[in-house]
């Protein structure tokens, strides 16, 4: 979305911008010689891929799964899964931010690479930009090799000239790597919603994000590596070294290191446990001991080919995985379960909605508010579709930004209280037989211009288990339920939010939004023909 906000802001700058924009082009670097590179071939030689291996056998080779709600779980797991690599990290991410948790997670990857494991870092790079000096002084560590998805031409920080290259290429900087993943010596993995960052692990006290993970051990963690090795290995993936300005050096390196060492001792004397919360081993500790139980089950990858846009048009044979998702979801008899924190369905999404609805399938869907949505550009594309859904029986939640009851949210109790809530988690749910997690939000961006992955897991535990999370979040404690109030006269109903504060139930007749001129800027944005965007 902070793509279309980048679009907005240059369009004062003139025409010409607008018309150069149609004609794409190569990412800077596309030449430049990169050796191809392929997952671990033999993880049953860690001491990760041993247990599995064997614990595959007798659960007829299923794989196994747990889901991770708690935000600061989601850094911790990560952390540690880091610290017990053997032979190889490989990495995958939309946004990796150089706060307080990237750069302990940034910290744990170097200290992997001295100790011999081969690290690949794949970072998208619309969000990039203020941790280029970071990654690639990473990248000057023999071990450490980072690539960048579809670069921008321009290397600075100056926000108006990287809005400008933008407008300038928009037909190839309008693509992007949105997918999350990370897999340690091919045989555990995390994916699910979350970037690298304070945010997304709900530690920063004045914005958290509600998300999902899901760990994942056994064959399908093969899957994942296949996938991320044909983005590693594809033409848009360019070698760091290869960009204007991004040179490695040594002396960099060492002076990163120095910072990030500076990072953990001041944490350590503000009182910030996090290398203690890291060194205590839990949670992974007791999901690979079994006290923390895994479930088995089958299940796929469902994915984007890297360049999903030539497959969508019928140039080249890939993977599409909206249609996977669509399909599972047309194969509901009962119930469909959505959460998604954008959520621009257009006319194909409407579509499958509608025809659900027709079979007497129950449809209810969690998103954000006006309230709480960090993206007024997806929420203005998002409520033009609220009467019909509604006219149709799809239930809707709007989650408030202030929660009335932190279960189920991801929030530890002392940052419940603080700060403004959103949704960032992309999950389905069907029948609570099966469920789909992973990193595509349903909306048209995800349909057409992200490339996305996740996993669909034959489960009705974990199906419930999220199914119970959903209604958590979805109450009217924590959520706006949405409703069309007859006239008693006759005329349009009446778009109405529903809610409980305090124990008692209150109904808005004006969108919650936090301020008029909140709602102000969301009425303009949604004059704009945006949807294909959003």
């Amino acid at each position: 979305m902070q793509l279309v906000a980048r679009f907005l802001r240059v369009l004062p700058f003139g025409v010409a911008a607008l018309i150069a924009a149609g004609c794409a082009s190569l990412p800077p670097g596309a030449d430049y010689p990169k050796a191809a590179s392929a997952a671990l071939a033999e993880p049953g030689q860690t001491r990760l891929g041993r247990q599995f291996e064997n614990a595959a056998r007798g659960h007829d080779g299923n794989s196994a799964f747990r889901l991770l709600s708690v935000g600061v779980d989601g850094f911790l797991v990560r952390a540690q899964m880091i610290d017990a690599a053997a032979r190889t990290l490989d990495l995958e991410y939309f946004i990796f931010r150089q706060d307080e948790t990237g750069q302990l997670l940034a910290d744990a990857l170097l200290r992997a690479a001295d100790r011999g494991v081969r690290v690949r870092l794949l970072v998208d790079d619309a969000e990039t930009h203020d941790a280029d000096d970071q990654l690639a002084a990473l990248s000057a560590h023999p071990n450490i090799h980072v690539r960048i998805f579809n670069p921008f031409t321009y290397r600075g920080h100056d926000p108006l000239l990287r809005d400008l290259d933008f407008a300038f290429d928009s037909a190839r900087l309008d693509y992007r790597m949105h997918n999350k993943l990370m897999v340690v010596d091919n045989a555990v993995a995390l994916v699910g919603g979350r970037n690298i960052g304070d945010k997304y692990f709900q530690v920063d006290p004045e914005s958290q994000f509600g998300d999902d993970d899901v760990f994942a051990a056994g064959p399908i963690v093969m899957d994942l590596s296949r996938s991320f090795d044909e983005f590693w290995n594809s033409a848009l993936a360019i070698p760091i070294a290869a960009l204007p300005g991004e040179r490695p050096t040594g002396r960099a390196l060492d002076a990163y290191r120095v910072a990030l060492d500076a990072h953990r001792r001041a944490l350590k004397a503000d009182g910030i446990a996090y290398a203690r919360r890291i060194a205590s081993g839990e949670p992974l500790a007791g999901m690979l001991s079994g006290r923390l139980p895994l479930v088995w089950a089958h299940a796929e990858v469902v994915c984007d080919s890297p360049d999903k846009r030539s497959v969508e048009h019928g140039e080249m044979v890939g993977n599409l995985m909206h249609r996977e998702v669509a399909d599972a979801a047309r194969a509901v008899q009962s119930e469909l379960l959505i959460v998604t924190p954008f959520f621009v369905p257009g006319p194909a999404g409407m579509q499958l909605l509608a025809d659900l609805r027709k079979r007497g399938v129950r449809v209810h869907i969690l998103t954000n508010s006006l309230e709480s949505t960090p993206e007024l550009i997806a929420q203005s594309g998002y409520m033009h579709y609220r009467r019909p859904l509604l006219e149709d029986g799809v239930e809707l939640s709007e989650v408030r930004a202030q929660l009335g009851n932190a279960r189920g949210s991801g929030e530890t109790r002392a940052d419940a209280r603080y700060g403004n809530y959103a949704l960032h988690a992309k999950l389905f749910v069907f029948d609570r037989k099966r469920l789909y997690v992973g990193s595509m939000n349903f909306d048209e961006r995800s349909r057409h211009l992200n490339t996305e992955i996740g996993l669909i897991i034959d489960s009705p535990e974990l199906a419930q288990e999220a199914a119970a999370r959903f209604e958590a979040i979805a109450s009217p404690a924590d959520s706006y339920q949405l409703a069309l109030r007859p006239d008693p006269a006759g005329g349009v109903p009446r778009l109405v939010w529903r809610t409980l504060e305090k124990g008692k139930p209150v109904e808005y007749e004006t969108e919650p939004a936090g301020s008029a001129w909140r709602r102000m800027q969301v009425d303009l944005l949604s004059l704009l023909p945006l949807d294909r965007e959003l």
